[in-house]
């Protein structure tokens, strides 16, 4: 018997020698002391001895098994530390390597040249209001003095839901809604999309930002508009630009008049940005009409005020050197990321 405990011992040593697994250590453990372990076969066997013998097999048997137990926790305890070392050293992390690059995104053109205009009329006073895409008839064309047969109501200018209701072709009709919910005196700018019917092409988009401006307060006039949109002009693009005011018409507006700015690529010695003539077209503006006025709730002959619409793409485009208007809106990472 004593030979056979010593066998067994060498198997179960040679076998954890071996092991690498704690599922290794658990199949040796079953294999030798589990309830049909050789140990235990051998411990059972005991009944048919003398008592001399069982005292002498039993001394041995026990003995082997405390030492296969102690090899087994030493195993176990081993197994484990390498597992953990092996999770350690797969998971560790070198501070003194070179991170992954991050690539960051840019805004958009047409938001960096929003941010730019809100930012110069914010300095100087105006504050900045918003308005509904979805328009009403009366707002869109009615109270901004829009004649019934004006070629801007017509569906192919024009995108209607209804009758009644459109998406607004500008930002004007939030003028009306202004005047409405504020008291004068006061100085706004109107940011946001608008659509028009148009066939898409380098200069031509069915959607398309604007940027509104109006004043309205006692007293107000002429001069008080050149002065401010010449102010505008510089702070925008320098203080060596000039500005002039031609004579237009719009609905809402009377005087109205359309401002230009000296070219900022050619000084205005005339270029091809400029089209040799030394100025720019910027905006549209003028007098707020009397009848748009009344529109709205107010007394004309007490509150007089002036009006300003820019399309935010073409100061961009003329900003930055813009050729089409299609670029801004084909999402194309390679133009986005000229403007970080």
């Amino acid at each position: 018997m004593n030979a056979e405990l010593e066998k067994i011992l060498k198997e179960a040593k040679e076998s954890l020698a071996a092991a690498t697994t704690p599922e290794d250590t658990e199949n040796i453990r079953v294999n030798m002391l589990g309830k049909n372990g050789k140990l235990t076969m051998i411990l059972r066997s005991m009944g048919s001895l003398s008592k001399e013998e069982k005292k002498e097999l039993g001394a041995a048997a026990n003995a082997a098994k405390r030492e296969l137990e102690e090899l087994l926790n030493e195993k176990v305890a081993a197994v484990k530390a390498a597992a953990q070392n092996a999770k350690l050293a797969m998971e560790k992390l070198d501070v003194t390597e070179p991170g992954t690059p991050v690539e960051f995104g840019a805004e958009h053109p047409l938001t960096v040249t929003t941010n730019e205009l809100v930012k110069v009329f914010n300095q100087m006073g105006f504050t900045v209001v918003e308005g509904p895409e979805v328009e009403t008839v009366w707002y869109n064309f009615d109270a901004l003095n829009a004649p019934v047969n004006h070629p801007s109501r017509d569906m192919t200018d024009t995108f209607y839901f209804s009758e009644n209701q459109l998406l607004r072709t500008h930002t004007s009709p939030d003028e009306v809604r202004t005047m409405q919910t504020m008291k004068p005196p006061f100085k706004v700018v109107i940011p946001g999309r608008c659509f028009r019917y148009d066939t898409p092409d380098a200069t031509h988009s069915p959607m398309f930002h604007q940027m509104e401006g109006l004043v309205i307060g006692e007293g107000i006039n002429m001069a008080d508009l050149k002065g401010a949109l010449d102010r505008f002009a510089k702070l925008m693009f320098g203080e060596h630009v000039k500005t002039r005011l031609r004579p237009s018409h719009f609905p809402f507006t009377e005087p109205s008049a359309e401002m230009d700015v000296s070219c900022f690529k050619c000084g205005g010695k005339g270029c091809n940005v400029c089209k040799g003539t030394g100025w720019i077209e910027i905006l549209g503006c003028g007098m707020t009409h009397p009848h748009v006025i009344k529109a709205a709730g107010l007394d004309p002959e007490k509150y007089t005020g002036w009006a300003f619409g820019m399309g935010i793409e073409r100061v961009a485009m003329l900003k930055y050197g813009v050729d089409d208007i299609r670029l801004f809106y084909e999402n194309d990472m390679r133009f986005i990321s000229q403007f970080k």
